[in-house]
């Protein structure tokens, strides 16, 4: 029987993936002038930029308890393994609930066949291990296969590299001192970040907008393949222009084809605010899987 691929909210993939391949997603919790949404299903990350500009403080909740009993208890029903591949258990708690929610089903269900991967990823870094995932079961790629693979990708294979504009969310979310975060936007300095074992960390800074996504593009040269059909995905914090100049960028100095965009969805966006950009790929740490081509 196929393995069902399920991830979170986190992971910031287009819908047309989503449906493609038959991805389960499961909501973050999204808290918004006193209401509770779920995420993709009742608030888009739309509605939570709004709010920002708005001067709102959008907060998030991790995929609750009774989402994950309810959807690991129906593919054990019908005797479906799955595979859910989680946002960084460094960043939330929702893997931990995830492993929680496996021991409760597996007290009705023995032999219900729930496998749990920490991707130490979010955003499209997550989405490119949930895609890779997706593929080889489109591609009739053995259950272990798969889970052993992606257990080798989340294992810093997934470079994220990404700039931010305002550095008074950082600040907020206990990153940077309220004295850098007044300096650094004074000077108009952005910071580069990275992800290592599943934690946001500060690279450098460099000074504005257009130093930031030379700099990212920089290091997309230095860490990834190198091979143009690569597939590289880039995402913005409302800020589809950046992507654009971040894309082109890509294309004419290092010769890139293939690019998955998308906007940096509500779970993120709550924490990092409007405008930055990011690009996410495989580096050479372990290879890529003998696929037909990944959209």
């Amino acid at each position: 029987m196929s393995l069902q691929i399920i991830t979170d909210s986190a992971c910031d993939l287009p819908e047309q993936i989503v449906k493609e391949y038959g991805i389960e997603v499961l909501p973050f919790l999204v808290y918004l002038a006193g209401e509770e949404y779920a995420d993709g299903v009742d608030i888009t990350a739309d509605k939570v930029y709004a709010a920002i500009r708005a001067d709102q403080v959008p907060t998030t909740g991790q995929v609750p308890l009774d989402t994950f009993l309810t959807v690991f208890s129906k593919y054990a029903r019908e005797n479906t393994p799955c595979l859910y591949l989680s946002f960084s258990s460094k960043l939330s708690g929702t893997c931990n609930t995830a492993r929680m929610a496996r021991e409760e089903v597996r007290r009705t269900y023995p032999e219900a066949q729930i496998t749990i991967v920490d991707t130490l990823s979010g955003s499209l870094g997550q989405g490119l291990i949930v895609l890779e995932a997706a593929e080889m079961v489109k591609a009739g790629k053995p259950a272990e296969e798969i889970i052993q693979h992606v257990q080798r990708r989340a294992q810093n294979n997934v470079e994220h590299i990404f700039s931010v504009d305002d550095l008074h969310y950082l600040h907020r979310g206990g990153r940077l001192k309220l004295a850098s975060a007044v300096l650094g936007s004074l000077l108009n300095v952005k910071p580069i970040l990275q992800v290592k074992d599943g934690l946001m960390i500060p690279l450098q800074k460099v000074r504005g907008k257009k130093m930031a996504v030379k700099r990212i593009v920089e290091l997309v040269k230095e860490r990834s393949l190198g091979h143009p059909e690569q597939l590289i995905a880039i995402s913005h914090a409302d800020d589809p222009k950046m992507a654009d100049q971040l894309k082109a960028l890509l294309q004419t100095t290092l010769g890139y084809r293939k690019f998955l965009i998308n906007c940096v969805g509500s779970v993120l966006g709550c924490h990092i605010g409007i405008g930055g950009v990011a690009a996410f790929f495989v580096n050479d740490s372990y290879p890529v899987p003998n696929l037909t081509a990944l959209p």
